[in-house]
């Protein structure tokens, strides 16, 4: 049993050195991006569900943090200051499907067709939400739950969530080197990984634990893999399901995709499980003190059938395309750690990620993180 549970950790331990170095670069990315773009005025750039509202949506929330729980702060905080809420509810969905980090973990650990069929099934997937919320949900249902919305209940990450360190004085790259950018970078970049750190290690200790003790044929009955054209609509059905109860969201459910992709889950399945992040039960709990039950059960209703459709979609259009990898090229880790270009890139952007923890706590973070679950009066 011992010797069971050191394998399962080893083969986290080695899955998380194989992404550490994109991690790093990907929240740096991030950091910058959110040290520029003001929140200040998000609200007022989604006044309606058109198209371009939900356009602008897309690009704040690829622009936002990646951490699920303080996109659903912040869209909460975006409706109170009056921004549509089937708008909100797309910026919700491009901040942790449309982000930088993903893109990178996903190219490291599946390949770059995941990477676009991501971005591409996220704007599928917030096109189909918009649709459905229009269709189905009432104008009173909504007005009920930003009414309830301007309530003082409050989730995770509600501080994180408010936090505006935006430079906006000069030209970019003075802005980028000054002090006072590189302190919002540096507290941007430590507040994102003080944010779903714990996402990063349940899901590498999931993954690691499936990896190791789950055997093969397991994965194949439960994928379906003898029917070839079941399994296809299997997966995506199944993928928000396994989400939903392994309470990992963010970015750190992309070791598990990797895990559930080498079992033989359809590629469409490997998409809608990532997608399903914000419909995970702890989510689901914060939309009900949020917006109420009915809405929380619209939201989740009209979520994972964008969801499963989205990925339905973008599974064929790839098959189509003979854009689909082989399973068999799915690269979960390697069997030790070498002195490569995984070494050279993580001692690279492991001295920078120090660089940035040093200016954090040169310039008060400490007292940051302490806010970081505190509404904006605390502040």
């Amino acid at each position: 049993m011992l010797q069971q549970i050191l394998h399962a950790l080893e083969m986290a331990f080695l899955m998380g050195w194989e992404i550490f170095w994109a991690l790093v670069l990907g929240f740096g990315l991030s950091a910058i991006i959110q040290a520029f773009v003001p929140k200040g005025q998000m609200s007022k750039l989604m006044p309606d569900s058109s198209p371009r509202s939900l356009a602008i949506a897309c690009g704040l929330g690829a622009a936002s943090s990646s951490c699920s729980y303080a996109a659903v702060a912040l869209t909460r905080s975006l409706i109170r200051k009056g921004a549509n809420f089937i708008a909100a509810m797309g910026f919700q969905l491009a901040s942790t499907n449309l982000v930088i980090e993903l893109s990178l973990l996903l190219i490291v650990l599946l390949g770059w067709q995941f990477a676009v069929s991501e971005f591409l099934g996220g704007v599928i997937l917030v096109s189909i939400m918009a649709a459905l919320f229009r269709r189905f949900v009432t104008k009173q249902l909504v007005a009920t739950a930003v009414q309830q919305a301007d309530g003082n209940l409050l989730g995770k990450m509600e501080g994180h969530a408010l936090m505006d360190m935006t430079v906006t004085d000069g030209p970019l790259l003075k802005r980028i080197f000054s002090k006072k950018g590189l302190t919002a970078i540096s507290h941007y970049f430590i507040m994102d990984w003080a944010a779903i750190w714990k996402d990063i290690v349940a899901g590498l200790l999931i993954a690691g634990a499936l990896a190791a003790w789950v055997p093969h044929d397991f994965w194949t009955a439960f994928f379906l893999q003898d029917h070839r054209i079941l399994t296809k609509f299997w997966g995506p059905f199944i993928g928000p399901m396994i989400a939903i109860f392994s309470f990992v969201c963010s970015v750190g459910n992309i070791p598990l995709a990797a895990v559930l992709w080498s079992g033989g889950i359809s590629f469409g399945g490997v998409i809608s499980f990532i997608f399903a992040d914000l419909i995970v039960l702890p989510i689901l709990h914060i939309y009900w003190k949020y917006y109420g039950f009915k809405m929380m059960m619209a939201i989740f209703i009209i979520y994972y059938v964008a969801m499963v459709t989205a990925a339905l979609i973008i599974e064929f259009i790839f098959q189509l395309l003979h854009l689909v990898p082989e399973h068999l090229n799915a690269k979960i880790i390697e069997t030790s750690i070498h002195f490569n270009y995984t070494a050279a890139l993580n001692v690279v952007f492991g001295l920078i990620a120090i660089i940035f923890l040093i200016r954090f706590f040169q310039t008060g973070g400490l007292h940051m993180l302490s806010m970081m679950n505190e509404p904006k009066k605390h502040h």
